[in-house]
């Protein structure tokens, strides 16, 4: 059974929230191409291997 009034919640933070400013906020990110990069939030590392594509939203 779907919750409406979640998914649409949701879906309505997705449209309207820029994934590059809330991501940033916690991990450093540089533009590559059409994609941001930065340091995977879950792995000590130190090359970049976390990508956010902004025109899909994640």
């Amino acid at each position: 059974m779907k919750n409406t009034l979640y998914d649409e919640f949701v879906d309505r933070v997705r449209t309207e929230s820029d994934i590059i400013s809330v991501i940033s906020e916690y991990i450093p990110l540089k533009k590559k191409g059409k994609n941001f990069w930065g340091c995977c939030p879950f792995h000590n590392e130190k090359t970049p291997s976390f990508s956010v594509a902004p025109d899909k939203g994640f």
